[in-house]
Formats: C-alpha cells, structure tokens, sequence
C-alpha cells in the first residue's frame, strides 16, 4: 500500500480544518486517509470525581472513537471516495504523530489543538512534530484561495532542495504557478570602527538570482507545467515569506535554512512561521545525515 497521507485528531474545529485538508490532498495524490487521534491516561487531575483508572481510560477511548467517527464522516464529505482508515493510540499526541511520520508520505495538524486559550496562535503538537518529523509536516492555518499560488522559501543550500520539490509538485497537482522566494537578510553591516560597510546591493542581487536559477533548474525540466516566478529580495526571510504568502495556497519551506547548525531540527525562519503562516504550511526536512 502506499504511504498514506495522515492527520492529527483532537476534536477541536482547527483539527477538522486539518482533516478537510488532508482529505482533499489525499484525494488529489490517490492515496489513502489515515486519522489518528492519540490519549493519555492522566496520573491525577481528578479530585471532585472518584474514577478508576479503567473507567477515565474507557472514558478517553469512547470520546475518541467519536472524535474519529466526527472527522471520517468529513473526510468523507470534502472527499467522497477517498479511501480512509482510524487509529486510537494510547500515547502522547506529539510522540504518535512523530511516529506516525516514519511511514507517512505527509503528516497534517491543525494549528491549534483542543483547549487551546484565545490568541494562541499554534499548539505545542504541531510545532513538536514540525520540528522532529521524518516526512513532510503541513500545519493547516489561515486561508486557502483555490487560485492562490504555491510559495516556497529557497535559500541556496542542499538541506532546501527537498522542499523546493515538494512546492513544484504541489503547484503541479493544483495546476497554479509557483512563486520561489530567496531572501537576503536586512540588516546593516557595520565596519570595525563603526561605519557601515560598502555593500553593493545589485552585484548581491546578481548573484542571488544566480543562485535562485540553479537551485530552480532541473526542477522545472522536471515540471514543465509549472509556471515560476522568481522573487528576490532584500529582506529578512521570515517577513519576505509572510508577506508573500498572504495570497497563496501553501507556503513550502525547509525545516532549517542556509548555515542551520547540524543537528538543528527546526531554523528560525521555519518557526516563526509555523507560528504566523497566513496560509497551510509545509515543512519539509533535508533527508537525514
């Protein structure tokens, strides 16, 4: 069976909007549906009520079981015929996602879990697995345009190449462009004693969209289909990519960018915009070391 598309379950309406997505995202790439919603059994937390500890896990899996039926049925509705499969796992939701990233093709959260307080902008679930999963992690927030383009954040390096084509086939099963963004930082460069340095921002510009082509080339021999438009700009990447991103679809980039240290499993750049994404985000890692 292929690796089937999998979606985070918590009974909350961001978690459906995850669920809508996934579905849909499933039905486009011809592959299975997997729901998984994950429950821990908790130590303590209950003194007004006198409850076993069967009767609090019994409990757990029977809202569970319905959170999953809830979440199936609209699967089903956004993506009749999709081929869908549960699973309720007794686990913390973070770890049962990571592990469920081991033989997913994608794994999909909403960006704020059950519980969540008003203003949080994602839950600690969706940036965990963002940071620790092995497969593409998409968190579904904010709007999705149907004619909006897919955006992805280049940065030149190798470790972006996998998410540069994860955005070329996401704009090619939509049938959208694709807008690739490298982005310079903004920031001054100040001299020893003080005094900015000489920067000569067109030969640094030059070179960027050097680099840009390169890294877009075999890609789109690869995918013909695909109108690209290239954005170079002097800006700090994270904020490039919000604004960019404010008419697209989905936004791709790479789980650590250009100079990320080895080991770091989530840049700056990839977190603050699972914070602050105006639209789905992916987040897709470099294969491993």
């Amino acid at each position: 069976m292929s690796d089937p598309i999998v979606v985070g379950v918590d009974g909350s309406a961001s978690a459906l909007s995850a669920v809508k997505w996934a579905a849909a995202e499933a039905a486009r790439h011809r592959l299975p549906l997997k729901l998984v919603h994950a429950y821990l059994v908790p130590g303590r937390g209950y003194p007004e009520i006198v409850l076993t500890g069967h009767e609090v896990r019994q409990a757990l899996e029977d809202q569970g079981r319905q959170w999953l039926a809830e979440a199936e049925a609209a699967a089903l509705a956004a993506a009749p015929g999709v081929e869908v499969s549960v699973a309720l796992e007794h686990s913390g939701a973070a770890g049962a996602m990571v592990w469920e990233s081991k033989r997913a093709r994608t794994v999909v959260l909403g960006s704020r879990g059950l519980g969540g307080f008003t203003g949080v902008l994602v839950g600690s679930v969706a940036v965990a697995v963002a940071a620790h999963g092995e497969c593409p992690v998409v968190v579904v927030r904010g709007s999705v345009p149907e004619d909006g383009p897919v955006v992805v954040g280049v940065d030149g390096s190798p470790a972006s190449e996998r998410a540069v084509g994860f955005a070329f086939e996401a704009a090619s099963m939509r049938d959208v462009p694709l807008v690739a963004v490298l982005a310079g930082d903004d920031f001054a460069v100040d001299g020893v004693f003080g005094g900015p340095l000489a920067v000569d921002w067109e030969r640094v510009e030059e070179e960027e969209r050097l680099v840009l082509a390169e890294r877009l080339a075999g890609w789109q021999e690869k995918y013909p289909d695909v109108d690209v438009e290239r954005v170079v700009v002097q800006d700090r990447p994270a904020r490039a990519l919000l604004k960019i991103a404010e008419r697209a679809q989905l936004l791709v980039v790479g789980s650590r960018g250009r100079g990320g240290f080895k080991g770091m499993v989530l840049g700056s750049t990839s977190q603050t915009l699972v914070y602050h994404s105006p639209c789905p985000l992916a987040v897709v890692r470099p294969p491993a070391d």
